[in-house]
């Protein structure tokens, strides 16, 4: 089961993502869900990495294991808005797909 924990700011911007756990729905390798979450999350880190207004941190420390955390001037917002929505339907598509592999938290927290 990969489990993924997600923050968002009471604006709706995405803060923080975290997949852990892997699919088990086919071997090493060969498991969409894995293959999924894997693309949507390296993809986020890609579009999110070196754009102007947005400081992200981000690891993958070990297989099964990718989070990334991301702070947002107000140039960065709109962008970091999007990017995260469509990275949060992406994953909340899998889960709902594969719900036996795939578990997907959002929580809302208020911006200090």
């Amino acid at each position: 089961m990969i489990r993924i924990e997600a923050l968002v700011d009471d604006a709706g911007v995405l803060r923080f993502c975290k997949a852990v756990g892997h699919g088990g729905r086919g071997n090493a390798g060969s498991d969409i869900v894995c293959a999924a979450v894997s693309v949507l999350m390296r993809g986020a880190h890609r579009t999110l990495s070196g754009r102007k207004g947005i400081t992200l941190r981000a690891d993958a420390p070990q297989p099964g294991l990718f989070w990334l955390e991301a702070d947002y001037s107000a140039e960065g917002k709109e962008f970091l808005f999007a990017s995260g929505a469509f990275l949060l339907e992406g994953l909340a598509s899998v889960a709902e797909e594969f719900p036996e592999n795939c578990k997907l938290i959002v929580r809302t927290e208020r911006r200090s």
